[in-house]
């Protein structure tokens, strides 16, 4: 199994930014899906989860900015990021259950 992540960048406070994470093989629809993120001197943290139902929970630092979603017939995991914070920039960790994991993309928010 390989997650791909992509969409990060630079952006600006206030600003949104969609992260994408694009997994191989058939198993997608059947697992919880995920995104974590590491600041720059902090551990590793969860940002937000979906089960395969399409329930969803976030870490209350991104509640109501932030919203997962998935699209089984493509394997893709989606992270849509609005109202960002400077203290968002982190790198980002798309996560599958099983402990899979994708490379990670990089949010910086600054103006």
């Amino acid at each position: 199994v390989q997650l791909q992540a992509s969409g990060g960048g630079l952006v600006q406070p206030g600003g949104s930014v969609r992260l994408s994470c694009a997994a191989s093989g058939s198993i997608f629809r059947l697992n919880v899906m995920g995104w974590y993120r590491r600041a720059p001197g902090k551990q590793r943290e969860l940002v937000a989860t979906i089960t395969s139902g399409g329930t969803t929970n976030y870490a209350d630092s991104v509640k109501d900015r932030f919203s997962i979603s998935r699209e089984n017939a493509k394997n893709t995991v989606y992270l849509q990021m609005n109202s960002l914070k400077p203290e968002d920039t982190a790198i980002y960790y798309c996560w599958m259950s099983g402990n899979y994991w994708g490379q990670g993309t990089l949010v910086t928010v600054s103006s």
